[in-house]
């Protein structure tokens, strides 16, 4: 018998990264369901492919580039700012295939700047479609995880947490800190609950990775090119990390260089390189603070509020 295969959601897979995830997760045996905001109509999109990194890449451009390369591919829209739309996306997902394996969150909002010059209507967007849209999605997706004897995996695009992240980009830092908490606030769910099939992990690049944003400043200094490293990096390291034991990544916050170095005896990462040759500057700090406290363990008076009466809740 055939095994059956894994289905992969992958929300902001329009360009990018995202991208990148969609189409090696195919490639990979994966049906995935590319899904984001921007839509098109593929059959009109000329050239083809499109510049992977410019607004004519669209969901229905990748779901395209997967199925003409023979493997299984559909694109669905959702807007992550509201959660009715993701409820569709995930229904409309399980209506087709039946089921839900990975979910890959890599949609975001950004605008780095200070408190003072970040705008309140930005610093909402940025919550909405950052933190409140992971959220959304994983909601979305538990009950049919449940429903698979809690069998699957969660990839979240966010950061290791550590002090300097915030400088500088404070409204920023404040959604995508939100989302590395989410990751391990559920890995330990999943842990005290003894799901032992599932993980959440979260990841994020260690070196400038090759998109939209960079393609502009590419294009006024073409030298700031060899600062820069592919996307497949990043999905490598995703690939990675769904093929590691749960109990591996579980809870896990990690670069895609550390991992693929540490877990997969990776040493030599030029071909990752946008400029033949060059070594890519790392952005990230070598070694990140640990969370843990002496006081890990003691869960001192543990509260459900889903289990108390509404309004009897107590601290």
């Amino acid at each position: 018998m055939t095994p059956q295969k894994q289905v992969a959601l992958v929300v902001g897979a329009s360009r990018g990264i995202g991208r990148q995830i969609a189409i090696d997760l195919a490639n990979n045996n994966y049906i995935v369901i590319v899904s984001a905001k921007t839509t098109s109509d593929a059959t009109l999109c000329t050239p083809f492919p499109p510049d992977p990194n410019s607004p004519s890449s669209t969901i229905n451009t990748v779901a395209r580039e997967i199925t003409d390369s023979g493997r299984e591919a559909t694109p669905i829209a959702v807007d992550t700012r509201d959660p009715s739309s993701i409820q569709r996306l995930v229904d409309e997902t399980i209506k087709i295939h039946g089921r839900i394996d990975v979910l890959v969150y890599n949609s975001g909002a950004i605008w780095w700047a200070s408190v003072e010059k970040t705008p309140m209507k930005r610093f909402q967007l940025m919550q909405k479609i950052n933190p409140e849209g992971l959220y959304g999605c994983v909601q979305a997706c538990l009950p049919h995880f449940e429903a698979q004897g809690w069998k699957g995996r969660i990839i979240v695009v966010s950061p290791p947490i550590y002090s300097r992240f915030f400088r500088g980009k404070t409204a920023y830092a404040m959604g995508k800190v939100g989302m590395s908490v989410l990751t391990k606030g559920l890995a330990m769910d999943f842990e005290r609950e003894e799901k032992e099939g599932m993980a959440v992990t979260s990841i994020w690049p260690a070196t400038a990775i090759e998109s939209a944003a960079t393609a502009q400043i590419t294009a006024r200094d073409p030298a700031e090119g060899k600062d820069l490293r592919k996307a497949s990096i990043f999905s490598d390291a995703v690939l990675a990390m769904l093929r590691a034991e749960t109990k591996v990544v579980n809870g896990l916050l990690d670069l895609d260089e550390d991992f693929l170095r540490r877990e997969c005896g990776i040493t030599d990462f030029g071909k990752y390189s946008v400029v033949e040759g060059a070594r890519p500057r790392r952005i990230m700090p070598k070694v990140f603070p640990t969370l843990e406290v002496e006081e890990q363990e003691d869960e001192g008076r543990m509260v459900d509020s889903s289990k108390l009466r509404k309004g009897k809740a107590r601290l």
